[in-house]
Parts: structure tokens; sequence; C-alpha cells
């Protein structure tokens, strides 16, 4: 019943920008974290940029100083601004939020998944 739909990909230079958005709806109780995983072709999934809901951010290495996470949490909504972007930039770029369904014990936070949005950054 909950659903994370996700917009902004597409194709881009290198040393463009980008912003994805995510939103999320359904049967909210509560959002906790927010955040973006990627996953290219042949490589692991790698997380890139979680923020929590009082604004805690945390970013993977390779994306400090060029990519900055943000949620509007009236709209259940969280951002990724990508600047400077690179070649080795180009993924497949998936929001999560930790989300409560419920007060009970079994409507406990669970991850939930956006349907993924392609990032392609050419050289």
């Amino acid at each position: 019943q909950v659903q994370l739909v996700e917009s902004g990909g597409g194709l881009v230079q290198a040393g463009g920008s980008l912003r994805l958005s995510c939103a999320a709806s359904g049967s909210i109780f509560s959002i906790d974290g927010m955040g973006w995983y990627r996953q290219a072709p042949g490589k692991q999934r790698e997380r890139v940029a979680i923020i929590r809901s009082g604004g805690n951010t945390a970013y993977a290495d390779s994306v400090k100083g060029r990519f900055t996470i943000s949620r509007d949490n009236t709209k259940n909504t969280v951002y990724l601004q990508m600047n400077s972007l690179k070649p080795e930039d180009t993924a497949v770029y998936y929001c999560f939020a930790e989300i409560r369904t419920g007060r009970g014990p079994e409507e406990f936070e669970n991850d939930y998944w956006g349907q993924g949005t392609q990032v392609t950054v050419s050289s």
C-alpha cells in the first residue's frame, strides 16, 4: 500500500547537474530515514546518502562535496541534488524510506523502495 515514486533521472554531460525526487505515499504513520542507493552494471549496490527525520545526513565518500540530500517532511519527499557529475556516477538510483504503517509492533519500520531511475553521465 506504500509506494515510492522517483523522478528526475536522465542523460547529462560530465560536470552537469541533476536533481532526483522521490515521494512516498500510502498508509504512512511515520518516516524515519530516507535516502538513495545506486547500482551500476556489474557493480554492487552502493549507499549514496541518507537523511533522518531530524535532518541528520550521511554520504558515501565518493559523492561528498558534490551531492546534497534533503527532504520535505510535509510532502514525504526526499531529494538528491547531484552536481559536478562524473561518468562513474552512471547508475540506476533507488530511493528508500524507513516507514511505519501504524503503532503496532507488526507495523514497525520497514524499508520501502522506489522503482529506480536511470542516471547516465556522458564524457
